[in-house]
């Protein structure tokens, strides 16, 4: 499983590239994409080849397709894989079967976490989710897996639709959270790095606590209506004023349930 071949050129296929480029044990022999803007130049980044001839594809022990969800079954029937290579594709919410059955080995290479392009991540502390078509398979990966990251675990389909789940609420809604409150900082004249300390020992509790519910704070926790009507006044957008009252009226019925 040495050599690794990364098809895709959006955020977490320049952020993967990257490391397997880095580490020691591995070989980043192409990088494969369809965008002839994008492909070159996370290509140049990684210091690999880039290809986007499906006839040039180069021979490798493992294919890791990382495109969007969408697209993971098309970009699978559409390659011509080694027989004996492991194919796996690094999307979250795509179940395994999304590869097709003509694949003998067939896996996923999950890396959980949030990718932006040109932002540098450290994998050894990005968890790598795996899953495979059979045991020889999985070995494969988790061996693969522990070269980029100290965290590696096993999590079929189903707990990894969980998984991304959850995720998508402490990322990607605790920062659309983030937006908003810049939002209203901004309409007010007063900025954003104001709000920075609170977020931070926010989030600081969250992660010391058993439970963030158990550090939960503000009007919604108390019960303070008087407070959070007079927020309401304040957010002339009818959606984002709708959603304080659903968020408010959420944290409360939970608290009570405590």
């Amino acid at each position: 499983m040495k050599r690794i071949v990364i098809i895709g050129s959006g955020n977490l296929a320049e952020a993967l590239a990257a490391a397997v480029a880095a580490a020691p044990s591995l070989e980043l022999v192409q990088l494969f994409a369809r965008n002839t803007a994008r492909g070159p130049e996370v290509a140049r980044l990684a210091a690999t080849a880039w290809c986007c001839d499906r006839s040039r594809l180069a021979p490798a022990d493992l294919y890791l397709i990382a495109v969007s969800d969408r697209a993971v079954a098309e970009v699978a029937a559409a390659l011509p894989f080694p027989p004996e290579a492991v194919v796996a594709h690094t999307a979250g919410s795509v179940a395994l079967d999304a590869l097709p059955a003509t694949i003998a080995r067939r896996g996923i290479f999950y890396p959980l976490q949030t990718f932006t392009a040109g932002r540098a991540v450290d994998f050894a502390e990005i968890p790598i989710l795996v899953e495979a078509s059979d045991q020889q398979t999985l070995a494969a990966l988790e061996t693969t897996a522990r070269a980029l990251s100290r965290t590696v675990r096993k999590a079929d389909s189903a707990l990894r639709a969980r998984i991304h789940l959850a995720a998508v609420f402490v990322s990607n809604f605790a920062n659309h959270m983030y937006a908003l409150g810049y939002d209203v900082a901004a309409e007010a004249g007063f900025g954003f790095d104001l709000l920075r300390p609170l977020a931070a020992e926010t989030l600081r509790k969250a992660f010391d606590a058993p439970s963030p519910a158990d550090v939960q704070t503000g009007p919604a926790v108390r019960g303070d209506l008087p407070t959070q009507r007079r927020h309401e006044a304040l957010l002339d957008d009818p959606d984002t004023r709708r959603l304080y009252t659903t968020l408010s009226e959420h944290i409360w019925k939970i608290s009570r349930k405590r």
